[in-house]
């Protein structure tokens, strides 16, 4: 009898990308870490963020301790850019007097734009990338890599969370956030100080009003969307939290996948690309699924 690995590898040479997903094993799905999950509160909805503290430890701790401070209470959407990106933070931030404390989070941080690729779980995709020499995925995140001796950065992919800065690389805090709601802006790669990935929740950001001003500021007060809060999910009641599974990016059933992205066997496709971009790798999300009881004695 073939095992669950052959018979993936078999099944990606001939399925659809569901009937992969239907087929692989529940040990191809993770649940998230609510330790490692941010919960956006927002008028329309819950927005769930997966954090990486594995690419930029400082900048994630602080972000944990604004939430639980809670300085993004209250405060708005700062920013909406067509085709770009969507921010949040205290639009006074910068003047005395009037900026939010920080409470415990630290007001200046190193900027931790890559890592080291060593000891770095990675996930080689097979294609070519024009912005890194290596591209694939590290615990569900998009990656580039210069080699396993070398960096490693997350990949401005779009649902990517940053963390805003001024000019010095060692200007951000964690204090100013944004999510790429738009065509991947790779050119940011290695730039900027990344802490983690939208994993769901995209829509209510993407469908926000572009504002008025250059880099899609609001121009007026009250045109920004209002945050109700941001939350550790940890911290949050577990009848209140999100239960999610993200599918495993490592192992055959996650190659199987891929697969059946670069070359696509749906009926409507009548010429497979051969190639997959990193970027165009949707992680799938689901509902944790739930326990069945246990029978009676």
């Amino acid at each position: 009898m073939p095992t669950v690995t052959a018979a993936l590898l078999v099944l990606a040479l001939t399925a659809t990308s569901q009937e992969v997903l239907d087929g692989a094993p529940p040990s191809a799905w993770r649940p998230l870490d609510d330790e490692r999950t941010l919960y956006l509160e927002l008028p329309a909805g819950r927005v769930v963020i997966e954090l990486a503290p594995q690419f930029a430890p400082r900048h994630v701790a602080n972000v944990k301790a604004l939430a639980r401070g809670r300085y993004w209470d209250g405060l708005v959407i700062l920013r909406a850019q067509d085709n770009y990106v969507v921010q949040w933070g205290d639009p006074d931030d910068e003047t005395p007097g009037k900026a939010r404390p920080l409470g415990t989070a630290e007001a200046k941080l190193p900027a931790e734009f890559t890592r080291a690729a060593a000891g770095l779980p990675f996930t080689r995709l097979p294609d070519t990338d024009g912005w890194a020499p290596e591209v694939g995925f590290s615990d569900g995140f998009a990656v580039g890599r210069e080699g396993a001796a070398g960096a490693a950065w997350l990949a401005h992919c779009y649902g990517l969370v940053g963390a805003g800065r001024d000019n010095p690389p060692d200007s951000s805090n964690g204090a100013s956030l944004y999510v790429v709601i738009g065509q991947s802006p790779r050119h940011l790669d290695r730039n900027i100080t990344t802490v983690g990935r939208v994993v769901q929740g995209m829509e209510l950001l993407s469908v926000m009003a572009r504002g008025p001003a250059p880099m899609g500021f609001y121009e007026q007060p009250g045109l920004g969307t209002a945050i109700k809060a941001v939350r550790v999910a940890a911290d949050v009641p577990a009848a209140e939290r999100t239960r999610l599974e993200l599918f495993r990016t490592d192992g055959a059933a996650w190659d199987a996948l891929v697969e059946t992205r670069r070359n696509r066997r749906e009926g409507w496709y009548q010429r497979p690309a051969g190639h997959a971009d990193l970027c165009g790798l949707a992680v799938p999300v689901r509902p944790t699924p739930a326990v069945a009881p246990a029978p009676a004695r």
